[in-house]
């Protein structure tokens, strides 16, 4: 994963699974969702009320809008709002 802080918002800009952990035989279950979780909290820990930006692959737009409560905005650009944000720290950092 590679994420960068923008003026009002962290953006992901790379999210890569490991070859071994992608598809039905996945060694491990939720690592992307908790790389994401991680990103929502930097942008919450930077101030940016959990905004998160990236960009998508047209065949997993849905996918995202289901899983993560990503928003679509047109094109690949997607966003994970304040509450979407933090419904996924909540789910994957508890504290």
């Amino acid at each position: 994963m590679s994420i960068g802080l923008e003026p009002d918002h962290v953006f992901l800009n790379l999210l890569e699974g490991a070859p071994f952990n992608v598809g039905k035989n996945k060694l491990y279950e939720g690592v992307a969702g908790n790389l994401v979780a991680y990103a929502c909290k930097f942008s919450f820990m930077n101030g940016y009320e959990g905004f998160v930006a990236f960009s998508a692959k047209t065949r997993l737009i849905q996918h995202y809008e289901r899983t993560l409560g990503a928003y679509h905005f047109g094109g690949h650009k997607m966003i994970i709002p304040t509450e979407s944000s933090r419904k996924l720290v909540e789910r994957y950092f508890k504290e």
